[in-house]
């Protein structure tokens, strides 16, 4: 019977991390684009998604502190200096979506924007 036991044991436990991986594996988005922010820009300063699809944003500092808001996108990400951010965004609805530099990083913040454009 221990026998036995140890056995269903051991079966659940690699129906565990076989479903675990198998789950982990659908969440990791296809594509990822990388989005620099310098002073006073960001590169690129548009990028082009596809509704329903995910995709993850890697997102990097190469100055100061800087961040990522575009609000229709409910996108709200911090950028420090010389570390990425990833974050995942799955467009619900199709438009041409504005954003900027949601932290003061000098005299031309102000003309730090940046544009989502989701298409179906």
């Amino acid at each position: 019977m221990k026998m036995l036991n140890r056995t269903l044991s051991a079966l659940l436990a690699l129906n565990l991390v076989t479903t675990t991986a198998i789950v982990s594996m659908a969440q990791e988005p296809a594509n990822t684009i990388e989005i620099h922010a310098h002073r006073f820009s960001f590169t690129p300063s548009e990028i082009t998604l596809k509704k329903g699809e995910t995709v993850k944003l890697r997102l990097i500092s190469d100055d100061v502190a800087h961040s990522l808001v575009v609000p229709d996108l409910k996108i709200n990400a911090p950028m420090v200096k010389s570390h990425s951010t990833e974050i995942i965004v799955t467009p619900d609805k199709t438009g041409d979506f504005k954003g900027e530099c949601g932290k003061f990083c000098g005299s031309g913040h102000g003309s730090m924007t940046f544009t989502v454009h989701v298409k179906d």
